[in-house]
C-alpha cells in the first residue's frame, strides 16, 4: 500500500473549502467555500518539482454554494442555496440565472445544496442536506436538459459523486452511512440501479471523492485528517496524510491530471484544535503516481 503525505498549497485558508474540480479548457482549478459563498480559480503551479496554486479570482454569490462546475459554454454552474445557477463566461454574480430548483418539504428545516459532479454525458448530478443534518432529510437529484428529478430520497448529508472509467458505475456517499456506496449508472438515461456497500471507513466518515484512470476511488475522510484510495475491488491501495482533521474533498489537477488536490475545512474545530491545526481550511497536493479522468463540462448547449 501507498502512503503517501500533501503539502499545503498557497491560497489563504477557508471555513469549508470543498468542490475542487479542475477546468481543462481554462487550465484552472475551481472550488468552493460554502458558507461563505465563494467560487474560486486557481492556476496550478510548479516549483522545483512541488505543485502548488496561484490565485486567480473570485466570485462571492449572495448563498451557501456547494459547489461550481464549468459549462460546455464557458459559463460556470453553481449549486448555491437551494437553487442551480447559471452564470455566463465573465459575467457578474448579479447576472446569475436559475435554472431549476427542487420542490422541498415543508417541514421548516432550513437546507442547501452540497456536493455536484458532471456525468460523462454531461448531466448534473447534485445532493441537499439539512444544515442541522437532520436524518434522511436531504436527497439527490439530476439535472439536465430534460429537467430536475430526484434519483435518490431520505439522505442526510449527500456527497461524494465519481463515476467509473467507462461510465457504467456511480460511486456515492451519504456521509453518516461510514461508507461509500456504488451503483449502476445508465449511461444512456442517467438512472441508477443495484445500490451496494463498496468500501466501510474504520474512522471518520466520507466526504467527497474522485476516480482515477484505473479505477481506483480517492475518498476524502471527513474528522480523518487522510484520503484513502481503494481499488475497484473496495481493496485499500494508498492512504494520503493530510495535517488538518476534516478533509472535505479531492480531485486530479493539471495538464496531465497528475497533481491530487485536497480540500480541507476549519468549521467544526473547536479553538484547541485549530491551534492543533495551523493549516487546517487550506488547499493541500501531492503527486501520488496516478492520473483522473478528464472533468465533463455541464451541457448547457
Amino acid at each position: 500500500m501507498q502512503h503517501l503525505r500533501a503539502v499545503p498549497c498557497s491560497p489563504l485558508p477557508g471555513r469549508l473549502t470543498e468542490g475542487p474540480v479542475w477546468d481543462d479548457r481554462r487550465q484552472e482549478l475551481l472550488w468552493v467555500d460554502i458558507p461563505e459563498g465563494l467560487v474560486h480559480r486557481a492556476a496550478l503551479t510548479d516549483e522545483q518539482g512541488r505543485p502548488d496554486l496561484g490565485s486567480v479570482a473570485t466570485l462571492r454569490f449572495d448563498r451557501p454554494v456547494g459547489a461550481a462546475l464549468p459549462c460546455a459554454s464557458g459559463a460556470l454552474l453553481a449549486a448555491a442555496g437551494t437553487s442551480f445557477l447559471h452564470l455566463e463566461q465573465d459575467r457578474p454574480v448579479t447576472e446569475a440565472v436559475e435554472l431549476a430548483a427542487p420542490a422541498l418539504p415543508e417541514d421548516g428545516l432550513p437546507r442547501r445544496m452540497n456536493d455536484a459532479a458532471v456525468d460523462p454525458a454531461g448531466r448534473l448530478l447534485a445532493g441537499t442536506m439539512a444544515y442541522d443534518e437532520s436524518p434522511g432529510a436531504g436527497a439527490l437529484y439530476r439535472l439536465d436538459g430534460e429537467g430536475l428529478v430526484t434519483l435518490v430520497d431520505s439522505v442526510t448529508i449527500s456527497n461524494g459523486l465519481g463515476w467509473s472509467p467507462d461510465g457504467t458505475l456511480l460511486y456515492y456517499a451519504d456521509s453518516p452511512t461510514g461508507r461509500v456506496d456504488v451503483f449502476a449508472y445508465d449511461t444512456v438515461t442517467g438512472t441508477l440501479s443495484d445500490r451496494r456497500p463498496f468500501a466501510v471507513l474504520d474512522r471518520g466518515v466520507p466526504d467527497g471523492l474522485t476516480v482515477d484512470s484505473e479505477g481506483r476511488v480517492w475518498v476524502a475522510v471527513w474528522g480523518g485528517g487522510e484520503v484513502l484510495a481503494f481499488t475497484p475491488e473496495g481493496d485499500l491501495h494508498a492512504r494520503v496524510d493530510v495535517p488538518a482533521s476534516h478533509v472535505t474533498s479531492c480531485a486530479f489537477a493539471g495538464p496531465d491530471l497528475d497533481v491530487l488536490v485536497i480540500t480541507t475545512a476549519t468549521e467544526g474545530l473547536d479553538e484547541d484544535r485549530r491551534r492543533a491545526e495551523p493549516e487546517a481550511g487550506r488547499l493541500f497536493a501531492c503527486r501520488p503516481g496516478a492520473r483522473g479522468l478528464p472533468t465533463p463540462p455541464y451541457a448547457d448547449r
